[in-house]
């Protein structure tokens, strides 16, 4: 039983910020309430407030994800003793802790080591490795925090709080065409064990992770990338602050997971918390503690979220007294950074004659999509310089990286008809991807448009009402070829699962791919244009992997992309290739897309869309026919 020396410990967290510092929408150039750090700030404050002690944390993913983080890398540059926006933020907020997440490697390792000096706070990461099979770490594995903490009747007890970082180890496949050589990753549940018993041994009291991994399998396996569970299973681990998946813990998304408890806010027993991305939320994590014969013990926990916009039936909390720095102190230092950013994002580049965007992109539907190929296409062919090569016809893979999901109804592409700005290029391609193409075969090339319809949800004949999106797909692992004629039939079970894994042999849902007219065979050989990211394997696509690699470059697709638009000046051109879905008898299906595309619907008039209202995230709902021709 708790009594009045019983201690309130808080640990609060910010994660998968992607650099929304600011309540921005630089795509749209608009201000985007109920995001970002700045306005997270005024949460921040109120949990402070709340307890006399408190902890600020990040759990990675902080650097990369807005115009402004590419502006700073790849145009303002960083140069020795520069102060980067996002680490004048966490400054400003007096951050304890931070952990670096995949996309911290982005803009390569000389950027990240340039921006993490400044850091008035230890970074910590306990699974990167500066070289194979030693244990010489790329920052801290660990670092141990010394305060001084109240009890209930206000009196001071001396604490180490040891703090360890996870990232998920797939960061050097995923960028590799610049991490090579430099770079080496150990599995998280290995590294903890490593560093655990020398954390415990240099007096840590109690012990948090900060774990840059999502609630995934209970089973461990080598190498895992969402291994929040199994790593919580660990004696001497106490609380797990986790991310990556841009979710929310505790969640009844996560309830039929084993050793999850909800309402508890603990896996294997442990408690947890994961406060979702761009500073919408913040995840809470509170320990009430008591110190016994010199040690200390847990006695009980509780965990939540926090959104900025809460619900309508939510009173908000009456107003109250703020501790420590906000939203006006974080604004104030990254304003230059935010001016610099909206004069590149407004430069023009070229003219569109049509709209540009992501709406319809699972039904085929995509003048963008189709753009960022033919600038893929047009970049690999000129620089191909094997004659072998060079006599293979070309094609040109991409996914629609911005197609709703977790990123809400505003998560499209939408570029309007008219002048194109260096705002609409981040919006067509919204990562920073080198380009890089494969030599592949006709069998490979049908398996990549197999991996790509485990997107869609199986629709049966006389289906009313079916979700055509599998939501377990993120559009990034969903991929377009142009220059192939694809028909899917959905009445087929899909092949792969969401991981790329092969779940059945025998499936099929590419009853068609035409290339020129003729159907692919599987000995027929391409060039298949794509991005360092997918090359290097990531989603578990067929040939995907460096073995097949015939071009790289470290040209950024969204350079290739605005040189394109620069040297045609006006876009207007007639996509290459389609897609198509067999007619499935009486066969109905609901499609949700942005509210947005109301304006475009004639461009699917061959689903006879109706509209069906909004979902409770706000996304447009379209019944749509399959049972014709499209």
């Amino acid at each position: 039983m708790a009594d009045d020396r019983a201690v309130h410990l808080r640990l609060i967290e910010t994660t998968d910020l992607h650099l929304h510092l600011l309540p921005y929408d630089y795509y749209a150039d608009r201000p985007m309430p109920d995001i970002g750090l700045a306005s997270a700030a005024r949460l921040i404050a109120e949990a402070r407030a709340e307890a006399p002690n408190a902890l600020l944390f990040d759990n990675g993913d902080f650097l990369q994800g807005t115009p402004m983080g590419d502006f700073i890398a790849l145009e303002g540059g960083m140069r020795e003793g520069d102060l980067h926006p996002v680490i004048a933020a966490m400054n400003a907020l007096s951050f304890d802790a931070i952990t670096l997440g995949n996309h911290e490697f982005n803009y390569g390792l000389d950027f990240l080591k340039k921006t993490l000096a400044r850091a008035a706070f230890p970074v910590v990461s306990a699974n990167l490795l500066k070289g194979p099979g030693d244990q010489a770490t790329l920052v801290k594995p660990y670092a141990l925090l010394d305060r001084m903490v109240q009890d209930a009747r206000g009196e001071s007890h001396p604490l180490r709080l040891g703090v360890i970082g996870f990232a998920p180890p797939q960061v050097v496949d995923w960028d590799r065409h610049m991490l090579e050589g430099q770079l080496w990753a150990r599995d998280i549940v290995a590294a903890a064990r490593t560093w655990l018993p020398e954390m415990r041994e240099a007096g840590a009291d109690v012990i948090v992770a900060l774990a840059h991994t999502g609630i995934g399998p209970a089973r461990h396996t080598d190498g895992m990338e969402n291994a929040a569970l199994p790593l919580a299973r660990l004696d001497g681990i106490d609380a797990l602050l986790t991310g990556h998946n841009h979710l929310l813990f505790p969640s009844p998304l996560f309830a039929a997971l084993p050793e999850v408890d909800v309402p508890a806010g603990t896996l294997a027993g442990k408690p947890a918390v994961m406060g979702g991305c761009w500073g919408a939320h913040i995840g809470l994590i509170d320990l009430l503690m008591q110190r016994e014969g010199g040690r200390w013990r847990v006695l009980g926990s509780r965990s939540e979220t926090r959104a900025l916009a809460p619900a309508p039936h939510i009173v908000p909390p009456a107003p109250r007294k703020l501790r420590g720095p906000g939203p006006a102190r974080v604004a104030a230092a990254v304003e230059d950074a935010h001016q610099a950013t909206l004069t590149a994002i407004r430069r023009p580049v070229g003219h569109s004659a049509r709209p540009l965007h992501s709406f319809f992109a699972h039904l085929g539907c995509s003048a963008a999509l189709a753009l960022v190929t033919e600038a893929q296409r047009a970049y690999v062919a000129e620089r191909l310089s094997d004659p072998g090569l060079r006599a293979l016809p070309i094609l040109s893979a991409t996914a629609p990286f911005k197609a709703g999901g977790r990123s809400g109804p505003m998560g499209y592409t939408d570029a309007p008809a008219g002048p194109l700005a260096l705002r609409h290029i981040a919006d067509l391609y919204a990562f920073p991807n080198a380009i890089a193409a494969l030599r592949v075969t006709g069998a490979e090339v049908l398996e990549w448009l197999e991996r790509s319809a485990a997107a869609y949800n199986r629709i049966q004949p006389g289906a009313r009402d079916t979700p055509l999106r599998n939501p377990e797909i993120p559009g990034y692992n969903f991929e377009l070829i142009d220059a192939i004629d694809v028909t899917y039939d959905l009445s087929q079970p899909a092949r792969y699962d969401s991981r790329g894994t092969l779940i059945s042999a025998t499936a099929r849902r590419v009853v068609s791919a035409l290339f020129e007219g003729q159907p692919v065979a599987p000995g027929d050989e391409f060039i298949l244009c794509t991005n360092s990211y997918r090359a290097s394997g990531a989603g578990g696509f067929a040939s995907a992997d460096y073995e097949n690699l015939v071009f790289r470059d470290e040209r950024l697709i969204r350079d290739i992309l605005r040189q394109h638009i620069a040297r045609q000046g006006t876009i207007d051109f007639k996509a290459s290739g389609s897609l198509r879905f067999a007619p499935v008898p009486a066969a109905y299906a609901i499609f949700e897309t942005s509210p947005a595309a109301r304006a475009h619907l004639d461009e699917i008039a061959a689903f006879a869309p109706e509209e069906r209202g909004l979902s409770g995230a706000g996304f447009l709902r379209l019944k749509i026919s399959l049972s014709g021709a499209h």
